[in-house]
């Protein structure tokens, strides 16, 4: 339930106000997405690595954002055919211009008291 208000929350904005910054939440502004982006900047991860990166939250958020950002362009995903099957995630060059995106949250984010 959760997913389907954040994602009608988004579209509303981007019809309320057309902004670009609205438009890009609709992409990134879901819970954990940003945080998966995070982890693939240093380079491709398989699915187990991301979600040890990201002990609070559950497998089934993480694959469903990975899906997400993969339809959005932002993630591209590989399937090795081996045995055990392995699957790589990693950035697209859409997916590596958040890397400023990131790099700002992360400055802003130090500058914040503890809570």
């Amino acid at each position: 339930m959760q997913i389907a208000s954040n994602f009608h929350y988004c579209k509303k904005l981007v019809e309320k106000h057309g902004n670009h910054v609205a438009r890009s939440l609709e992409v990134v502004g879901y819970k954990w997405a940003l945080l998966i982006v995070r982890e693939l900047l240093d380079g491709p991860r398989r699915f187990t690595e991301i979600s040890r990166a990201l002990p609070n939250a559950n497998q089934k958020m993480i694959s469903a954002r990975l899906r997400e950002l993969e339809a959005a362009g932002v993630v591209s995903r590989v399937a090795y055919a081996e045995v055990p099957p392995r699957v790589e995630y990693s950035l697209t060059s859409r997916g590596r211009a958040l890397r400023p995106v990131v790099d700002a949250l992360r400055s802003w984010g130090k500058s914040l008291p503890a809570r």
